[in-house]
């Protein structure tokens, strides 16, 4: 058994999105910082409404799934199909906007702290035109399976025999938020061939049989391996381990449109701007 190492660090930097919202992004900081089939992480943490109350209004996607996780604060989806969800702590969203959607994500609060995350997971070229779809999955419908001095919450994947709220699909995503105490030891296989991260965001973690810090609220790509293995530090930990197969093919961004040719950008963009996105049907799931 082969236990993954801490290759690289992608430390998160200060950005916003939306009409201003403030966050870090560690994945997708830029077009080197992306790690297949994962093209963009980012948390979004803030006690003071300024940071936040200008939400996301109405903006496309073509051609990946975002997956929003809120540990705290109340957002609300609402898109062109005429669907509209609420996130509440511990909640997740997993939107497929493939062939193209045009949604909001705003705040239904007026002060409080508002905390999460969302991924950005790609495609593969054959599924970025198929329909869009979106799922609202409630906390009560995330498996979470307690380990030793701690637990793991299955938003996305297998972990110890138990199936999480999402599984299967063509890059096959893990998505686990872990929670260990202080000094606890996490071990869990993984698909050798999967490429995998941490994200830490409470307490100290260190990774592999070399214990290598993974620093705090930064992306930590790992090498390859069957095996990952995470201790925490004296104040226990909260770490977001993502894995998933990768796709192999190009990527091509342009803001919130990824294909795979500048023809295919361009093709997007023109779709956009003569109105067919928001005449695309969204099927909720």
């Amino acid at each position: 058994m082969t236990t993954r190492t801490l290759q690289k660090v992608i430390p998160s930097i200060p950005a916003s999105d939306g009409a201003g919202v403030k966050l870090r992004r560690s994945l997708g900081a830029s077009q080197l910082a992306r790690h297949d089939p994962f093209l963009m992480l980012d948390e979004f943490y803030s006690d003071n409404p300024d940071d936040y109350l200008a939400g996301f209004p109405a903006h496309p996607h073509r051609g990946f799934e975002t997956v929003t996780y809120m540990l705290d604060g109340h957002m609300q989806h609402q898109d062109n199909g005429g669907n509209t969800g609420d996130l509440g702590p511990g909640d997740v969203q997993w939107m497929t906007a493939a062939r193209g959607i045009v949604h909001s994500e705003m705040p239904q609060q007026s002060e409080g702290r508002m905390r999460g995350f969302q991924l950005w997971l790609n495609l593969p070229a054959k599924e970025e035109m198929k329909p869009a779809a979106y799922r609202d999955i409630p906390a009560a419908q995330i498996p979470v399976v307690q380990v030793d001095q701690g637990s793991v919450k299955v938003i996305a994947g297998r972990f110890n025999g138990k199936n999480g709220a999402v599984h299967g699909g063509s890059t096959d995503p893990h998505y686990w938020d872990v929670r260990l105490e202080p000094g606890a030891v996490f071990e869990s296989t993984l698909p050798a061939d999967y490429n995998a991260f941490l994200y830490g965001y409470e307490g100290e973690a260190f990774v592999g049989d070399e214990k290598k810090a993974l620093p705090h609220r930064a992306a930590g790509v790992l090498s390859m391996g069957d095996n990952v293995r995470i201790v925490a530090g004296e104040n226990g930990a909260r770490v977001l381990l993502l894995a998933g197969k990768p796709i192999g093919e190009p990527v091509i961004q342009y803001g919130p449109f990824v294909m795979n040719t500048r023809e295919e950008i361009e093709q997007a963009i023109a779709d956009y701007q003569a109105g067919a996105l928001s005449r695309e049907q969204v099927q909720r799931i």
